[in-house]
C-alpha cells in the first residue's frame, strides 16, 4: 500500500532522515520505536506530506504522492494521522468536530454523516458526549474521539503519532484497547509509539529507528527477543 524509496528531509544542515526505503503492504501494522531524535515522528509526518521530503519519493496506493501534480487533500482522505494532542476543534461540538470533514468534502449527506458519527461514538461509548465540547473531556475520551474522526472517513490506513504520550497513565488504557479492535478489524496502521506492551501485541513488524535510518525491522518476537545490533539492546534495556 504504502512504498518509500530514499526518503531524505533536513532541517536546515541537520538530516532527520537519511534514505529511508521501506514497504508497508496493505492490513499491516506497523509499530515504529526508538530514541528521541531518530526520526520517528518525521518519517510518519513524510507519508502524508506533513513535512515535505527533501528527495525520494512515496506511492501511496499505486500513485507517486511526491509528484507535483498531487493533490495530496484527496491521498489525506485515505491516509488520516491521529496526533499526539488530539488537535480536535476547541470551538466545536464533539458531532461537528467527526462530521466536519466529510460534510465539507462532500463525501456524505448530513443525516448520513450524523448516523454514522453517532454509530462510532456509541462504539466507544461517548455518544452522549455528541453535543459536547472538547473542554468537557478527559484527555483519553478526546484521543478516542480524535480516532473516530479518522474512521469517519473510511480511510485505507491510519498514522498515529504517539497517540497515549500526552495522557495520564489511567488514561492510556481506554485508547489502546480501540487501537487493539481496529487492528483485529484489519485496519493497516503507523504506530509511532513508546507503548512496548502494544508493540508486542498488536504489531505484525516493528521498525527500529535510530539516526534518522531503520536500523533494524522484524517480527516484535524478533525485535524484542532476539534482537540483532548492540544499539537497538541498548535502548530495550532502557524501556523495558
Amino acid at each position: 500500500m504504502i512504498e518509500v524509496k530514499q526518503l531524505v528531509k533536513r532541517f536546515g544542515d541537520l538530516t532527520i532522515l537519511n534514505g529511508i526505503t521501506e514497504s508497508i503492504a496493505d492490513g499491516e501494522k506497523i509499530v515504529i520505536i526508538g530514541p528521541s531524535g531518530a526520526g520517528k515522528s518525521t518519517f510518519l509526518r513524510c507519508l502524508n506530506l506533513l513535512e515535505k521530503p527533501d528527495s525520494g519519493s512515496i506511492i501511496f496506493d499505486g500513485q507517486d504522492i511526491t509528484a507535483k501534480d498531487t493533490d495530496i487533500n484527496k491521498i489525506r482522505q485515505k491516509m488520516n494521522m491521529v496526533f499526539q494532542h488530539f488537535n480536535l476543534f476547541p470551538h466545536l461540538t464533539v458531532m461537528r468536530n467527526i462530521t466536519l470533514a466529510p460534510l465539507t468534502l462532500k463525501l456524505q449527506g448530513e443525516e448520513e454523516a450524523k448516523e454514522n458519527a453517532l454509530a462510532l461514538l456509541s462504539r466507544i461509548g461517548l455518544a452522549d458526549k455528541a453535543d459536547a465540547y472538547p473542554s468537557s473531556l478527559s484527555g483519553g475520551q478526546k484521543q478516542r474521539i480524535a480516532i473516530v474522526r479518522s474512521l469517519a472517513m473510511n480511510p485505507k490506513v491510519i498514522l498515529f503519532d504517539e497517540p497515549t504520550s500526552a495522557l495520564d497513565p489511567e488514561m492510556v488504557g481506554e485508547v489502546l484497547a480501540l487501537m487493539k479492535d481496529l487492528a483485529k478489524e484489519g485496519m493497516t496502521m503507523v504506530v509511532v509509539t513508546h507503548e512496548m506492551g502494544f508493540a508486542r501485541e498488536v504489531a505484525t513488524r516493528v521498525l527500529f529507528m535510530d539516526g534518522g535510518l531503520i536500523a533494524e525491522s522484524g517480527s516484535p518476537g524478533v525485535i524484542f527477543q532476539s534482537p540483532e545490533s548492540d544499539r537497538l539492546k541498548q535502548f530495550l534495556n532502557a524501556v523495558l
